[in-house]
């Protein structure tokens, strides 16, 4: 599994001011990716935390990173500035969508539809074995897909299973952190087994 090489870039703020955040609207962040990945998982787009931060998943509140660890993806709870490390585990992230905003739906059609086929040509040149989109309604638009329910999908992109997970965000009152980590714990099930990640801080 080749990883792709890091560039040096000047150190990002961990808890922006708003004035940073302003200033991260319409950005890009680079993607967590490497060839081979056990799960590539999808975001609609970055937040304007991650545009300033430079980090995925960022905003205080997301369940991302708890329902990773819960669902048993990673051995503890890593921080967004920990996100390099999922690719030990064979994990990664990207987006549908590339620039940063307040709320996805500040994103066009036109953007997703864009992103979906941008999307499918990473996935099948990086070949993971799942790619798990975060959000139906964005997966419904990229995809051109009018009915969708969460979890595997019928269709694949070449040799990658193609999941739909919901959407991790604080505002999605449809699923509690428990629910949330139960799908992901479908889809962590369905790609194992995974590789050691070795000894926990905790000696366990």
């Amino acid at each position: 599994m080749t990883e792709t090489p890091d560039v040096e870039k000047p150190a990002r703020p961990t808890k922006p001011t708003a004035e940073q955040l302003s200033a991260a609207r319409d950005t890009t962040i680079e993607d967590v990716s490497a060839d081979g990945l056990r799960v590539l998982f999808c975001g609609i787009n970055p937040g304007l935390w991650s545009g300033a931060t430079g980090h995925h998943f960022a905003r205080p509140g997301n369940r991302f990173w708890p329902a990773l660890h819960r669902s048993g993806f990673t051995p503890h709870q890593f921080g967004p500035d920990e996100q390099r490390r999922l690719l030990d585990l064979g994990l990664g992230i990207t987006n549908v969508a590339p620039r940063a905003t307040a709320k996805a739906d500040e994103l066009t059609a036109e953007e997703l539809r864009e992103g979906g086929a941008a999307l499918t040509a990473r996935v099948l040149r990086l070949e993971p074995r799942a790619l798990a989109v975060l959000g139906i309604g964005a997966y419904r638009t990229a995809f051109g897909r009018r009915t969708v329910t969460i979890g595997r999908q019928e269709e694949s992109i070449g040799g990658t299973e193609v999941w739909v997970l919901p959407n991790p965000s604080g505002l999605n009152a449809h699923y509690t952190l428990d629910a949330l980590a139960a799908e992901f714990a479908k889809l962590r099930e369905a790609v194992s087994p995974a590789p050691d990640p070795g000894p926990r801080p905790d000696g366990a």
